[in-house]
Formats: structure tokens, sequence, C-alpha cells
């Protein structure tokens, strides 16, 4: 096993990633034809290398210059065990209230150093973050897509539930009247013994979403995602007072007391942080502890990332006490399936089930040819 007593950061290297969307993806934000990430490698003098993720949704190049001219800076040369202080000497980085550019960006680098950590001691992340000791994590199928026609939709469904997946994400959004006829209809599609949830993409006001949510409470679905604007917490409240079909968001959060509020007034049953949003590793085990402390479920978003979003997802989904379920996207992606070598997880999943990974740290290798071509056609669009 090797030495966990120092490891010294020598380099911090950050890999801009472009793709073009196999399927162009819609939702109430707009058409998605392309979209990016960013690979974070940090190196240390002793030999060990961390890899993380940061949810840079465009202008992947912006996120990596930050890295360069702001983080590496204040890194290089500490040890990267130090993960705590690491963490808010980044945030110093940058004056005013946490979020946005900079705490996506913290994201990337504290997920590698969570990656160094478990390789040197020989272990995967979740075993370091002494928890619950699962090996494996419950997921739910990400999502019957946002698309005008009400047929799809159903088919979808269908592929979903035949493929073992026993609950499902429904993408609504567009007039409260579309959304009420799609929740009947995947409904219907699939009957009552598969699990429902519905994602708006907060497009709604709050007459609107009591409108919506009426309809879910009525089709038995299990929760309504983002019904309305991060930012509107008072929204949030009234909503939850005016229906009975439980509420959940999270995904916009950057840091844990952003979710303070709705948590603690558990306005939310369930939390779903991105941990490659959310300040990696360290603030998202955060956000899930603060969340089991209410009696609010823990279920990470994952979404259009790539696969170390989705290893870091599982390795905490694996520790956390209140670990409902998971997300788990089914559509192509490259940031899935030609990032590592580990196969996405909508090609992983059993009987409604994804494993953990059990090599040190996250559990993957870096197939750079892959990232070269990705991070090419980044740097092109820049």
């Amino acid at each position: 096993m090797p030495d966990a007593a120092a490891h010294p950061i020598a380099d911090i290297i950050a890999h801009p990633l472009t793709q073009k969307l196999p399927t162009p993806t819609e939702t109430s934000w707009g058409r998605y034809d392309a979209v990016s990430i960013m690979l974070v490698e940090v190196r240390t003098t002793t030999g060990l290398t961390g890899y993380g993720e940061t949810l840079a949704r465009f202008a992947p190049c912006a996120y990596a210059e930050l890295v360069e001219h702001a983080l590496k800076p204040r890194l290089v040369g500490r040890d990267a065990l130090d993960i705590s202080a690491n963490w808010a000497l980044m945030r110093r980085s940058l004056s005013g209230r946490a979020g946005g550019m900079l705490i996506e960006a913290i994201a990337g680098v504290d997920i590698a150093l969570w990656d160094i950590a478990g390789k040197a001691c020989g272990l995967p992340i979740y075993r370091l973050l002494g928890g619950e000791g699962r090996a494996a994590v419950p997921v739910y199928a990400a999502s019957v897509s946002w698309d005008p026609l009400e047929e799809r939709a159903a088919e979808q469904a269908i592929a979903f539930a035949r493929r073992g997946f026993s609950s499902i994400k429904v993408k609504i959004g567009r007039s409260p009247e579309a959304a009420c006829k799609r929740i009947a209809t995947v409904r219907e599609a699939v009957g009552d013994g598969v699990e429902l949830t519905a994602d708006s993409n907060w497009a709604y006001n709050l007459d609107e979403a009591v409108m919506v949510s009426k309809a879910l409470e009525s089709r038995g679905y299990a929760w309504f995602e983002e019904p309305v604007r991060p930012e509107d917490e008072d929204g949030y409240r009234q909503l939850r007072a005016r229906c009975a079909v439980p509420l959940a968001a999270g995904e916009s959060n950057y840091t844990v007391d952003q979710a303070m509020a709705l948590t603690c007034d558990r306005t939310l049953s369930v939390l779903q942080p991105n941990v490659t949003r959310s300040g990696g590793i360290t603030e998202t085990l955060a956000m899930a502890r603060l969340a089991a402390q209410h009696d609010v479920a823990y279920a990470p978003h994952v979404g259009m990332s790539g696969i170390i979003c989705e290893a870091a997802s599982l390795h905490v989904a694996a520790a956390a006490a209140n670990t409902r379920i998971m997300e788990c996207a089914a559509s192509a992606n490259l940031f899935k399936s030609e990032v590592a070598d580990l196969r996405p997880g909508g090609e992983r999943a059993e009987g409604g089930m994804l494993s953990v990974p059990q090599g040190p740290g996250l559990g993957i290798e870096i197939n750079w040819e892959g990232v070269a071509r990705m991070e090419k056609m980044a740097r092109e669009a820049a």
C-alpha cells in the first residue's frame, strides 16, 4: 500500500472538453447541441495523480484559465491530503458570496484530491468517507425526454422499464396543460408498478406549478423536481403548503449554506446536489449530512455530466446514510463513454442498482485518446 504520509501537489492541469451531442437535447432552459465539462488532473511529487470533473456547460476554456491562474498557484507545494484546508484556501481565491464558476472549478480539484487520497491509502473513496459501505446504489433512469410527441414519451418510459429500471424520471415543462397530459400518458404506459418522478427545470411560476403538482399527485408521482426558480425559496414553501406531492431540488446549489434554507425547514423532501457543481465531494457530503439531520433524502444529480461525476456521485451515495436513489443518465454521452475505462451507468445498471467502483480512489483510469479529441474540439471553439 502506498505511503499516505504526505503527497505534495506538483502540478494541476485543466482539460476543457466539448462534445457535440449525438442527439440534441431540450429543456425549459433551451436547446443543447453541444455541451462541455472540464477534466482536472492533479499530480503529486510522489507520483500519484488524481482526476476530477467540473460542470462547465459552456466556455470550458474560461474554467481552465481560472484553475491555472487562481487555484493552481495557491495549491502547488501543499499536501494533497489536506483536503478541507485546500478547499478553504481555494474558496478565498475570489471575494464575494460563494457560487458560480469558482465553486464549480473547486469541485473538479476537490474530486481529484479525494482520488489521490484513496490511491494513497489503497481504498475506494466511499470507504474513506466512513459511511454506510454500500457496494451498490439504487438508481433511476433519466430521462423521458422533453419531446412534443406523447407517443414517444410513452415508448421511452416502456423501454426504460424493460431494461430493468423500476424508477424513471419524466421531463415536463411546456405549458401546464401539456405537462398534465404527459404526466397521465407516461403513468398509463408503465402502470402503477414503476416509480415515476417529474422534472420541469424550473419552467413554471407558482400558480402553474400548483396546477402541475395536482396532476402529479393524482397519478402517484414520487416527487416534483425543480418546479420553480432556484432563487424563489418562498415559492417552494408556498407550493409545499398547497400540494401533497414531495418536492425535490438542489442541482442548482453551489454550497451547503445555499441548501440550508429549504432543507432545514423541510420544504424539500429530496436534496439533489451535483458533485461537479456543489464544490466537489467535500461540500456535497456536507449537504448530504445536513439533509440527513432533517430527515431529507439525498439523491445525487448527474444529468449531462461525465463519468467522473458519475463515479464520484456513486462514492458519496454509497457512504451517505440518507441516500434514497441516484440519477442514472441513460442517453448517449461521450463524457461517460469516452473519458475513462468505467462503462456508463446506463450500461452497467442491473435490476435498478449500480455498483460502486472498487479500485483505489475513484476506481477509474483515464482514456487519454478520448480526452484529446474532446479537448481539441473545446479549444477550437474558444
